[in-house]
C-alpha cells in the first residue's frame, strides 16, 4: 500500500476524441485542464494505492506492477474487483456473492476460485476503482 498524495495533478485535456487511425492535425491544441484527483478519486480520505504482484487478474487487464486505486468507502458488491484480506494476506480478485456463498475469483484460468469458509479470516478491504497501467 502506498500513501496517496492528495495534491493536485493537472493535465491538459484535448476537446476531441482520438481515432485509432490517423492522428488529427490539431493534436497540438488543448481546450482545458483537469485535475486527475477530481476524475479518479471519489473519497480522498478512503482511497489508497496498491501495487500488483502476480498474474491472477490478467484477464481484466491488471498486470504485475500496476497501481490500483482502492476506495474503502464503497460498499463491495457482487462482481466488483476488490482488495481483500484473507487469512492475514492481501489479494486482488473479483468478488462473487450468490446464494450465501462468497468466492474470490481470479481472472486467469490458471487459478481456481477460492470459496470463503466460515473458519477463514476474511474481510473485503476496499473496492478497486481504477487501474494505472504503464504502457511503455
Amino acid at each position: 500500500m502506498l500513501p496517496l498524495d492528495v495534491g493536485g495533478v493537472w493535465l491538459d485535456v484535448c476537446g476531441w476524441l482520438v481515432p485509432a487511425g490517423f492522428p488529427s492535425p490539431a493534436a497540438d491544441h488543448t481546450e482545458e485542464r483537469i485535475d486527475l484527483n477530481q476524475h479518479l478519486i471519489r473519497n480522498k480520505a478512503a482511497t489508497y494505492v496498491f501495487r500488483v504482484k502476480g498474474d491472477s487478474m490478467t484477464g481484466v487487464g491488471i498486470y504485475e506492477g500496476d497501481a490500483l486505486l482502492v476506495d474503502r468507502s464503497i460498499d463491495p458488491k457482487h462482481n466488483h474487483i476488490v482488495v481483500a484480506q484473507l487469512n492475514n494476506e492481501f489479494t486482488v480478485k473479483r468478488l462473487h456473492r450468490r446464494a450465501g456463498v462468497v468466492q474470490l475469483m481470479a481472472e486467469n484460468p490458471s487459478y481456481e476460485p477460492r470459496r470463503i469458509k466460515e473458519e477463514d479470516d476474511f474481510v473485503v478491504w476496499g473496492v478497486v476503482t481504477h487501474n494505472i497501467h504503464k504502457l511503455c
